[in-house]
């Protein structure tokens, strides 16, 4: 299985990307991770956005493909549960793994409806680009429960 972290939009926040960049080091120690940004819609309306930058995620997502939108609605796991659904997914997912990280406005119907799962980091409300160091990090403790890292002490 393999695992690739998706989002729309360039970070734009110059501090976030040594994060960014470190997290993605700490994963690929345990488990190969490919990251892919894609770009933000220029259109004025949010609906006229999201439709736009789902087709643009739509086109890259291929048959066998597992796809979870990291959407407010999702369901909420603790970080223990977040490594036993990593774990079964990677026996599981044959293809690849795709968390999406949606634009400023979200995701498109077409997006919910082709989503294999909703995953929810929290009931606060986040930037987008907040929660790519926040699931960053929580796929990196994942890995660190599932092989008995230290890093992760409760």
């Amino acid at each position: 299985m393999k695992i690739e972290v998706w989002w729309v939009g360039k970070t734009s926040t110059q501090e976030f990307l040594p994060l960014i960049k470190e997290y993605k080091k700490r994963i690929t120690r345990f488990h190969p991770v490919g990251m892919r940004v894609f770009p933000a819609s220029k259109h004025k309306k949010s609906d006229q956005q999201k439709a736009s930058e789902g087709t643009g995620l739509l086109k890259q997502i291929k048959n066998g493909d597992h796809v979870i939108l990291m959407d407010e609605r999702g369901d909420m796991r603790s970080s223990q549960a977040f490594a036993t659904f990593i774990s079964k997914k990677s026996i599981s997912v044959s293809q690849r793994l795709i968390f999406i990280i949606g634009g400023a406005h979200g995701f498109s119907e077409d997006m919910y409806a082709r989503a294999d799962d909703l995953h929810a980091l929290s009931k606060m409300t986040f930037t987008h680009e907040m929660v790519r160091i926040f699931f960053l990090e929580q796929l990196y403790r994942a890995f660190t429960i599932i092989h008995r890292h230290p890093y992760h002490n409760s």
